[in-house]
């Protein structure tokens, strides 16, 4: 099983400008974990920011987010994998690495994001069989 037959292509992504309570009331109306942070240019790499970052900002900062923006405090480069890597080879590098989630590149342009809830589920459907 490939990585781009399980990913998932509805990425949610933010602006590296945005602050933290943008990227928390964007992660809330999409039901989201993660947000994918934006390139700012061709050659520039992606980011993440998920909710242990921001809660992790809001506990240094003491509560004051307006202030800080995505930018600062975001995951930069994301770690990212080809759609055409097989699944257990993602999922080894989830375990080794302790990585919840990863994002899907073609040519160094966002096509999905696989967390291991998509390893997962396919996996125990098989086993279920």
């Amino acid at each position: 099983m490939l990585v781009k037959d399980i990913m998932r292509e509805d990425v949610v992504t933010i602006s590296p400008l945005a602050t933290i309570r943008e990227a928390m009331k964007r992660m809330k109306d999409h039901g989201v974990k993660s947000l994918v942070v934006e390139k700012q240019g061709p050659h520039d790499a992606y980011g993440i920011i998920t909710y242990t970052t921001i809660l992790r900002t809001i506990v240094a900062e003491e509560g004051d987010i307006d202030l800080i923006n995505v930018y600062d405090v975001c995951t930069k480069p994301v770690i990212s994998v080809s759609g055409e890597l097989e699944c257990k080879h993602v999922a080894q590098l989830m375990v080794r690495q302790q990585f919840r989630r990863v994002v899907v590149l073609k040519d160094n342009e966002l096509r999905g994001i696989i967390t291991r809830n998509d390893i997962v589920r396919p996996i125990l459907e098989i086993a279920e069989q």
